[in-house]
């Protein structure tokens, strides 16, 4: 399904270079699955970032394995918030993976091919997500009109992985 066929705009998000800087806070509902954590977080306010709220987002999305928090690309966030706002939906997001330490990402290697060395996770540069009551393949499309970074489907295991780098995509 194609965005733009159902008459979806992005909303200008500043941070993601999309059409005209608009200044609209920024929030999210999301629900680690592994600690079986929640939160809920204003996290922009229309002007700048809130810096409480993201290292509250930094420790949801810690390496539930080690326990260590790494700060998260504030991006990535952006990325869900638009996404949803291309959906039209507020779902919850429903975390899989956000970051990962070195050892825990060459632990997952050693018993999967589908883990990368230099996996952006190590970084807080990527996060595998999906949102309650949506669609995968929505969730899926909606990230590729984005055009903000790399977009992986991973259908069989029920996720969408989106990262900050180059503008790629691949399914798992």
């Amino acid at each position: 399904m194609k965005m733009a066929a159902l008459g979806i705009g992005a909303s200008c998000i500043p941070s993601l270079g999309i059409a005209k800087p608009v200044s609209i806070p920024r929030s999210l509902a999301l629900n680690n699955l592994h600690t079986g954590e929640s939160l809920e977080s204003r996290y922009f306010d229309g002007t700048r970032y809130i810096k409480p709220e993201l290292r509250r987002l930094d420790n949801l999305c810690r390496d539930h394995r080690r326990n260590e928090v790494y700060p998260m690309d504030r991006i990535l966030f952006d990325q869900i918030d638009e996404i949803q706002r291309l959906l039209g939906v507020s779902s919850e997001v429903l975390i899989i993976s956000g970051y990962r330490s070195p050892a825990s990402n060459a632990n997952l290697r050693a018993k999967s091919s589908g883990v990368a060395k230099k996996s952006f996770h190590m970084t807080g540069q990527a996060i595998d997500f999906r949102l309650d009551g949506v669609k995968l393949s929505h969730v899926r499309e909606a990230a590729l009109t984005l055009r903000a970074g790399g977009v992986g489907y991973y259908p069989r295991s029920n996720f969408v992985h989106i990262d900050t780098g180059q503008v790629r995509s691949w399914r798992g």
